[in-house]
């Protein structure tokens, strides 16, 4: 089997799998009546890895569309120092691939214990998450045998822009996304825009608000493909220090979807510019100038149908990065598909 061509085929699975999902939700709108017949007071999700960026996403859609705190757990505080949770009128969220990972499956059972109500997404029904749950969400992705994590990453984020419209008690339309993201699976514009990026070099993406779970993921798939040292983060967070490290030959790329505020990254851009020889886009809201290399992605106004298309991108990218620097981004070294951290 040639380098790459299980996770290129799992890429190409993702629309199939967006339409998978949106019927399964258009069949369950009395799932409502479930999760959230209860009035939560707030709302922890509980990931790790790949997850925990699609977690991000799901923050983000909480906290702008129900208006509910939202935060990040921290499995640690359970598995180390044996936490005792006080969940009333709490929402937990797990999210994760495999459902396996003991510590999240430990905060869990001890989030279960203090009141909460478990609601899992996983792409295992009978997974020991899954089962735990008070209310199991299918990622739907099926088999995923390619160690870097690509299309449940992009169900993660599908199924949580679902959650999240079904809990406002909106049905959203999913026609237009299905049909971009085919478009991005058999559109190769990527290749060149990729032959621009020289991995030798420090490599820097950045997001914001919904963009911003994208840009930590691409920066993941680079460190586990093309092993190499590659930061992703929030464009304001990366004024806050960061930006101190880079020099002429560094690289940085924003993750920039249609849609998205048309000046959401400030005064970033032209900072960077005046240190970097090259910025990189990704997106219709880039604002390039200059030489800056745009790669313009299928045109979708709204940010969050935008940023889950873009991932098809950014994925796409990543594979061909580590094909053309003779890596094999199938099975990159020293990892397992499944990590039971604990």
């Amino acid at each position: 089997m040639k380098f790459g061509e299980i996770m290129m085929k799992e890429i190409c699975d993702i629309p199939q799998m967006l339409q998978a999902q949106s019927d399964y939700f258009q069949q369950l709108t009395q799932r409502k009546a479930n999760v959230f017949i209860q009035k939560y007071n707030s709302v922890v999700i509980l990931a790790r890895g790949t997850s925990d960026n699609a977690a991000h996403f799901l923050k983000f859609l909480i906290e702008t569309k129900i208006g509910l705190p939202c935060g990040l757990a921290s499995p640690s505080a359970v598995t180390l120092y044996s936490a005792k949770l006080i969940y009333k009128n709490t929402l937990i969220i797990a999210i994760s691939q495999s459902g396996e990972s003991l510590d999240l499956i430990s905060f869990a059972k001890s989030a279960k214990d203090g009141g909460g109500f478990l609601l899992a997404i996983t792409n295992n029904e009978n997974s020991p998450l899954a089962l735990l749950s008070d209310q199991h969400i299918p990622i739907m992705a099926g088999p995923e045998d390619a160690i870097p994590a690509t299309k449940s990453y992009i169900g993660e984020l599908m199924a949580s822009h679902l959650l999240v419209s079904d809990w406002k008690g909106e049905i959203p339309v999913t026609s237009d996304l299905i049909q971009k993201s085919q478009d991005a699976v058999f559109d190769d514009s990527y290749l060149s825009f990729a032959d621009e990026i020289d991995i030798s070099h420090p490599l820097y993406v950045l997001g914001r608000g919904y963009s911003y779970p994208n840009a930590k993921e691409f920066a993941l798939k680079l460190q586990e493909t093309c092993h190499i040292p590659v930061q992703g983060s929030s464009s304001s967070d990366f004024m806050h220090g960061p930006i101190a490290s880079l020099n002429s030959k560094s690289q940085v790329i924003f993750m920039s979807p249609g849609g998205i505020p048309g000046n959401a990254f400030g005064e970033a851009p032209n900072r960077i510019r005046s240190i970097v020889e090259q910025i990189f886009w990704i997106g219709n809201g880039a604002n390039p100038i200059h030489d800056d290399i745009l790669l313009n992605t299928p045109c979708m106004d709204n940010e969050i149908d935008s940023s889950i298309c873009d991932a098809i991108i950014f994925q796409k990218i990543t594979h061909r990065l580590a094909l053309s620097n003779h890596l094999n981004p199938d099975l990159p070294k020293g990892l397992n598909k499944i990590t039971r951290t604990f």
